[in-house]
């Protein structure tokens, strides 16, 4: 197992160096420091909501919200605003709002029994109704300088590092990392084993819920806006950075730095593709080609293991 996840996450670094390499030749002003700087403040709300799914993922589940919390969550927070609730108290509760949408998710699929496939893909179309409804479809605008400034620069990129070494810790440090892992390999094998797997999913959908919150205040500090369209597809570039960063969609596998690999490419073909030829829809066909390219890969791999020869062991009477 170490050397597959060896060979995935070196793959992906491989390929970031293609990247690079032919980004060096065909636009040499993307490789620059200023470029990056510039291009990797679209970065930051993916990430973040990558790593919950992340923990989902290896549980065997999915969110197909993410996106739709996002959007609800900012719609909620721009409607603070208008209301003069102040900027630091409307922060607190768009978080309690992406937690509680999270939560509600995780009740639907350890209370109710639903599939998180089923649940998600629901609770997607119903929150993005929601924040059209709420929001009239308007845009809202106009917030303060100092919130969105305090908003923006390293703190996005300290609340990623926080989160993904917290993360990594739990993963790897703690009983509840192994739970996590234990429940995506064999779930009724966990609840046999006394591992109380209900919570750990409320918990771990709570979690998506309340980091898609914080997603949601930067992404309105770094548009200065807050609309119901907002993250549209946000779920399928969380899904292809987990995917791609080595997690088994048939859950029991994952590692956030495999994660952050897949992030960074993710990152640099969208934002290559729509600098070298100008168009962002071409990135949404690149992302998708890329998740398809990554399950296949995933099959054509564990094919491969089922199909190694098995050394059978047989036992030998002495004369």
């Amino acid at each position: 197992m170490k050397n597959l996840r060896w060979s995935r996450e070196l793959t992906l670094v491989v390929l970031l160096l293609c990247l690079f390499g032919a980004a060096s030749i065909l636009e040499p002003k993307f490789v620059t420091m200023r470029a990056q700087t510039l291009l990797a403040t679209h970065l930051w709300e993916l990430a973040l909501v990558a790593i919950p799914m992340l923990l989902i993922v290896i549980t065997a589940g999915i969110d197909l919200s993410v996106g739709s919390i996002v959007a609800l969550s900012a719609v909620s927070f721009g409607l603070m605003f208008e209301r003069n609730v102040p900027p630091v108290v409307a922060v607190g509760l768009t978080v309690l709002v992406g937690t509680v949408l999270g939560s509600l998710n995780g009740w639907f699929v350890t209370k109710m029994k639903v599939h998180p496939l089923l649940v998600t893909l629901a609770t997607l179309a119903a929150f993005r109704g929601m924040a059209e409804g709420i929001s009239t479809a308007r845009a809202i605008s106009g917030y303060p300088d100092w919130l969105l400034n305090a908003l923006q620069g390293p703190t996005p990129i300290v609340l990623f590092a926080l989160v993904a070494t917290g993360t990594h810790l739990v993963m790897t440090q703690t009983y509840f990392g192994r739970w996590v892992v234990a429940i995506g390999t064999e779930e009724n094998v966990s609840r046999f084993s006394r591992i109380p797997v209900d919570r750990v999913k409320q918990w771990l959908y709570g979690f998506s819920g309340l980091v898609c919150g914080i997603a949601a205040v930067l992404l309105v500090a770094r548009n200065n806006t807050a609309k119901a369209d907002m993250a549209t597809g946000l779920e399928l570039e969380a899904i292809t950075a987990v995917v791609l960063g080595g997690a088994s969609i048939h859950g029991g596998k994952g590692r956030v730095t495999g994660l952050v690999l897949g992030l960074l490419l993710i990152h640099e073909t969208r934002e290559f593709v729509s600098w070298h030829w100008k168009q962002n829809e071409l990135s949404l066909i690149v992302i998708g080609s890329l998740l398809i390219l990554t399950v296949l890969l995933e099959n054509i791999a564990e094919r491969r293991k089922d199909r190694k020869p098995k050394v059978a062991i047989t036992a030998t009477e002495n004369p």
